[in-house]
């Protein structure tokens, strides 16, 4: 069912700051979003095929904001795409799965995502992700 990790998330305070790094190892970022049902202002920059999804708040209420406030910068979660979100989900929830998100909602690049509790993932606060509408 997890057909590949779609990215690894990281949180930051400041992009523009954050992007240095990856500039300087010449990895610059091919796309820049705003995701408001996240509130969070997002670039991703393409390694080996792997996005690296760099995450600013946007708003004091953004769930990163307060990721960032409790446990500083760094890897906030890793992100595998699976084929139909709501089949995932199901079969998690069957399983006892522990979910944040019981339904998807609308993440960047136009993708369904929900997050799975880090509790049921060895500690890994874990993102599901569905190219476009199923």
């Amino acid at each position: 069912m997890l057909e590949k990790i779609d990215h690894i998330g990281i949180a930051v305070r400041n992009l523009d700051e954050a992007l240095k790094f990856y500039g300087v190892m010449g990895a610059g970022a091919d796309h820049f979003e705003e995701v408001p049902a996240q509130k969070v202002r997002v670039a991703f920059i393409n390694v080996g095929g792997v996005n690296i999804e760099l995450l600013e708040p946007t708003s004091e209420e953004s769930p990163i904001a307060k990721y960032l406030e409790k446990k500083g910068e760094g890897i906030h979660h890793i992100a595998y795409r699976v084929p139909c979100i709501r089949t995932a989900l199901d079969k998690l929830r069957a399983e006892g799965i522990k979910l944040i998100d019981e339904e998807p909602k609308p993440g960047a690049h136009g993708m369904q995502i929900a997050f799975v509790h880090p509790k049921s993932v060895n500690g890994v606060l874990t993102e599901l992700s569905q190219a476009g509408d199923h």
